[in-house]
């Protein structure tokens, strides 16, 4: 099994698309892969680790974001190995 992200809400906050999800890394190995916010643009993303044990690295966004954001909506994260966790992004309407 590899990388796996899921939108589990959508909705607008003011002139913001907003999306909300999960990330997770199959047992074995797995380091980040890539969030599909479901986002035409994205400005910002904020990770939240999860899980049943303490995670020993802040999962971070392996991504540029310019003053125009991220264009597209997929999000490239890195984690720690196993690492799972809860995302929110907003950015441009959805796609």
């Amino acid at each position: 099994m590899a990388f796996t992200s899921a939108i589990t809400q959508r909705d607008i906050w003011g002139s913001m698309a907003v999306s909300m999800g999960t990330f997770t890394n199959s047992t074995g190995g797995d380091k980040g892969g890539n969030v599909d916010t479901g986002l035409n643009r994205c400005y910002g993303i904020v990770l939240q680790p999860g899980g049943g044990s303490v995670a020993g690295n802040a999962a971070t966004v392996d991504e540029t974001f310019t003053a125009n954001g991220v264009a597209g909506s997929a999000i490239t994260i890195v984690t720690d190995a196993d690492a799972d966790g809860t995302w929110l992004a907003f950015g441009d309407q959805h796609s």
